[in-house]
């Protein structure tokens, strides 16, 4: 019997280091243990607890397939469509189901043999683009089955997968499910996703000494020209609506899709305003005859053609698109025209008002078109006053007299203040960022009053460091956010790199060094997630097929096999749907950056504070920047 092999790309949080891990066919007890922690943060789970989509699905595949065919199910997952279609068709007919991560080939050959399907769906684990009729496949299929959609639609490679499976795969006519996909936006206001991008106009309001986009530099840093997906629900009551809902893309997948396409639309406006981002969402139609659909739109809007609410769920959001600056104004009646595109995985908005101002030209030519991008969270957090005033004054705290600081994570902002508040020599390791982060302190140093060369960038990893990178002085300064590039979205505690660099670091630490921060602070509260919770329930069956062994490797909670623990999950609260705290919060451990890492253990009672069902605790790290405690910065659920 032939077997499959997989690598899966493994990051070590508290190195920073990636590894590569040799994923076997026919290893079951790797399949046990190995990639549980991989699939259970996925959003296979929360897809699978979609009844809505699972009906969706089931009604139109029972319309569509009529009599037996050829189905192709291409990104199979756990095989729940696959099997659907097998069932439509009886005894006959033939399913290719088309999966290229192995781990979930391993998932899906079980869920096939409980639902006694195992010889009615044949499973290729190969990228579809990599099939071959006559060999993967015996004949070309009648009807295509696929889910491959993301919150934008086209992120996850729709349209190259169906140009494809149209060319190589697919009979003339074939049938789809879903059979169409269309596109809507709106025109918003928002200050809270205003101050996720326009990162120079939010600056300016800050009354620190340090620019990180000095005048002449305003686009010097900044986010991706990109649409982000997001739960927009919760901002509801703080937004303003600009517009109506209008149709932008409509996508046929019962044709071959192109590659690229634009449309122009004049938007009227229904409000006065401030247009700061574009909200968009679409809408599936399932079948040919337009009965069954799914939409991602806000709870905001009403449709005809969706009958039943759809309840939250992670894997399918809205996106927000910001509009660059501080927005467009605009007044109730006004028309304004938006240019929207697409390519093969992506889409783009511009407003033609939106001309480059000379000062932007100039930026330009002075820095070579070069922008350092961070996340938008990250961006929002450097323009924040509180955030900055708590760092300078825990810089300050740590008197002038120190003679070298090493910042050891990404951090833009703390080299630039160090150097600014002391005479100290300031080195930083920008393990992410690099060359790039480089090129950024250069290009703004003149502008802080500070020279090209007073912050130096090493080009090594802690583990390379010695004294001669020093310059044979010890630091006597260890300093971090802590932000490290790639984080993002990570679990709280996996920040706990900034203690393993200070303890790999400890032989060119001064007996006296300080460390910003001194200390972390596990912290947690019980927590009420009814939608969180609904989305991650253990599985029994979807539309009539078992489901219940795929639980224990995809993190499911509710009813999980004994001495099994639910899974840690990398969530915003505020992103998660109906939250209500229910106890104080409570420390779990505490972590002193004083000395080097070693294992820790808390234990804590909890007092609750109100009744209601506990679906889980949250768990975040506060940093105290100061030896007094006195300063603490907070990444707990009150911080949006």
């Amino acid at each position: 019997m032939s077997s499959h092999r997989a690598f899966q790309l493994k990051l070590n949080p508290l190195t920073g280091n990636s590894e590569w891990i040799v994923i076997e066919d026919n290893d079951e007890s790797f399949a046990q243990n190995f990639h549980k922690p991989f699939l259970a943060t996925t959003s296979y789970l929360d897809m699978l607890n979609d009844s809505t989509r699972n009906a969706a699905f089931r009604q139109a595949i029972q319309k569509t397939i009529s009599k037996p065919c050829h189905v192709l199910d291409i990104g199979a997952g756990t095989g729940l469509l696959s099997m659907m279609a097998a069932r439509a068709m009886g005894d006959e007919g033939k399913v290719t189901a088309c999966e290229s991560y192995l781990p979930m080939v391993k998932l899906m050959k079980k869920v096939l043999r409980l639902n006694g399907m195992e010889g009615r769906v044949k499973i290729i684990n190969k990228r579809s683009e990599e099939l071959q009729v006559g060999f993967d496949m015996p004949s070309r299929a009648h009807v295509l089955v696929s889910e491959i959609l993301d919150s934008e639609l086209l992120g996850e490679g729709l349209i190259p997968t169906l140009q494809h499976a149209y060319d190589n795969l697919l009979v003339e006519n074939a049938m789809t499910v879903p059979y169409r996909a269309t596109i809507y936006g709106q025109l918003v206001e928002s200050t809270f996703l205003w101050k996720l991008h326009d990162f120079h106009n939010n600056e300016a309001t800050v009354s620190d000494s340090i620019r990180l986009t000095p005048p002449g530099l305003d686009s010097v840093l900044g986010i991706k020209r990109q649409q982000y997906a997001m739960h927009v629900n919760p901002l509801q009551e703080e937004i303003t609506l600009l517009s109506e809902p209008f149709k932008i893309f409509e996508f046929d997948f019962w044709k071959r899709p192109e590659s690229y396409g634009e449309t122009e639309l004049c938007v009227k406006a229904t409000n006065d305003g401030r247009v700061h981002v574009v909200v968009s969402w679409w809408v599936l139609q399932l079948d040919q005859e337009g009965t069954i659909y799914y939409s991602t739109a806000p709870r905001w809007i009403s449709s005809p053609t969706i009958t039943s609410p759809i309840g939250w769920c992670d894997h399918w959001k809205q996106c927000v698109w910001f509009v660059p600056g501080s927005g467009i104004s605009i007044l109730q009646g006004e028309e304004i025209r938006l240019l929207a595109t697409h390519t093969e995985t992506s889409f783009s908005y511009n407003f033609d008002t939106l001309v480059p101002t000379t000062e932007i030209l100039n930026h330009r030519c002075m820095t070579g078109d070069f922008q350092l991008v961070l996340p938008p969270e990250r961006a929002a957090i450097y323009a924040d006053k509180e955030w900055r005033l708590s760092m300078l004054k825990a810089v300050q705290s740590m008197g002038k007299d120190r003679l070298l600081c090493l910042v050891v994570d990404d951090s833009v902002f703390l080299p630039l203040l160090v150097a600014k508040l002391s005479e100290a020599s300031v080195m930083s390791l920008l393990p992410g960022l690099r060359e790039r982060g480089l090129q950024y302190l250069q290009a703004v140093a003149h502008a802080n009053g500070l020279s090209h060369s007073c912050i130096e960038v090493l080009e090594k990893n802690v583990q390379q460091l010695n004294m001669d990178d020093i310059h044979q002085k010890k630091v006597d300064l260890l300093i971090a956010e802590p932000f490290y590039v790639g984080y993002d979205g990570m679990l709280p505690w996996q920040n706990l790199r900034f203690w393993r660099d200070r303890t790999t670091l400890n032989d060119i630490l001064s007996e006296d060094a300080l460390t910003i921060p001194s200390k972390g602070i596990l912290r947690a509260c019980a927590m009420s997630l009814p939608d969180l919770w609904k989305s991650r329930c253990c599985l029994s069956s979807i539309e009539g097929f078992d489901h219940s062994v795929v639980n224990a490797t995809l993190g499911a909670c509710g009813h999980p096999p004994e001495l099994e623990e639910g899974p840690c999950l990398p969530f915003f609260v505020w992103q998660c749907g109906e939250f209500d705290v229910l106890s104080e919060t409570f420390d779990v451990m505490e972590f002193d950056f004083s000395k080097q890492i070693c294992e820790c253990q808390g234990k804590s009672q909890v007092k609750f504070t109100k009744r209601g069902v506990c679906h889980g605790f949250v768990l975040w790290i506060d940093w105290v920047m100061d030896l007094q405690n006195s300063i603490v910065i907070s990444t707990g659920p009150d911080c949006r």
